[in-house]
């Protein structure tokens, strides 16, 4: 298998720094660096793209999660496949996007402060036509007014189910040696599972859709080694999934508004607005709580790179 990720020059020194012990010499040509651990390769090139070749690439891509160029996301294919395959999009059922179907997105994985919050929304398909008026879409691309008021129609009108972990319950799970792709595929699975719940029998969806951070068999077994149940319905991954049902798109909206309300929240007890992302900002704001006396480990998630930045500032 091979995981690709596209980064920052900045998150390609990083990633180089790493594996400082591990990197061969002289790195292959047309590359920047190639490191060896654990039957696993992993070269950058200067495009910004790290490979990582070998079993459970995903686990050690993970690590750098948080330095993933913004808009980009991991990208996972079978190493077996033939150029024109390995980008090939994957085909939902005709008829799909009409379809009553579970949709459930995350944000926050690549934000320094904040939580990571998954959401789960069932769209019944005599609701579809409705939240497309409403100009339901991928939270990326709406203002924080207009999640504010599209968010509440889904409160109010659809079976829904939101975790929110916040900084110092991921800090508590991530430093147990749980990474991030195993904190988003159990919190996708555990929100089908209360959505579900919630809907009874009566009303059962024709399937769910995932937004794709992962590849399929992998989200399976962090499931299996969590020994948590995955619901009895059809499930598909996809990227971009807000494109293929308007469930997914209600669901990046309901978890970028929890994520808006914890961050005003968090804010107002650092005594300073926090920024969403993981730039120079972040790393200044940290650095000035800390000089402050105040637990980082309840603002942000210590684990990416700007904690040391810093500690560097102070």
């Amino acid at each position: 298998m091979q995981t690709v990720i596209l980064l920052t020059n900045e998150g390609l020194k990083q990633v180089k720094a790493a594996y400082s012990k591990e990197l061969v010499r002289p790195a292959p040509k047309n590359s920047l660096f190639q490191a060896k651990k654990n039957g696993l390769t992993i070269t950058g090139y200067s495009s910004g793209k790290v490979l990582f070749q070998g079993k459970e690439t995903d686990h050690e891509a993970a690590r750098f999660q948080s330095l993933i160029k913004k808009g980009e996301k991991m990208t996972q294919h079978n190493q077996q496949r033939s150029k024109s395959t390995k980008s090939s999009r994957p085909k939902l059922p005709a008829g799909f996007a009409d379809w009553g179907v579970i949709g459930s997105d995350e944000v926050g994985a690549g934000a320094y402060f904040g939580p990571l919050t998954t959401a789960a929304v069932y769209v019944p398909a005599d609701q579809v036509e409705k939240l497309r008026e409403l100009g339901f879409a991928d939270s990326k691309t709406l203002t924080d007014d207009k999640i504010k008021k599209l968010a509440p129609y889904i409160l109010e009108h659809l079976p829904y189910h939101i975790v929110n972990l916040i900084p110092d319950f991921y800090n508590q799970k991530q430093e147990s040696g749980q990474n991030v792709v195993a904190m988003k595929a159990l919190s996708h699975n555990f929100t089908h599972n209360q959505v579900l719940k919630k809907i009874g029998q009566e009303k059962r969806p024709d399937a769910i859709l995932v937004d794709q951070f992962v590849q399929g068999s992998s989200y399976y077994r962090y499931l299996e080694k969590n020994h948590q149940p995955r619901p009895d319905l059809p499930t598909y991954f996809i990227t971009k999934g807000e494109t293929e049902h308007v469930a997914v798109a209600a669901a990046s909206v309901l978890a970028r508004y929890v994520e808006l309300r914890s961050m005003a929240e968090l804010s107002q007890e650092a005594g300073v607005t926090l920024p969403i992302g993981a730039g120079k900002e972040a790393d200044r704001i940290a650095a000035s709580l800390m000089n402050q006396g105040k637990d980082l480990r309840h603002f942000a998630k210590l684990h990416f790179a700007n904690t040391k930045k810093a500690q560097a500032f102070r």
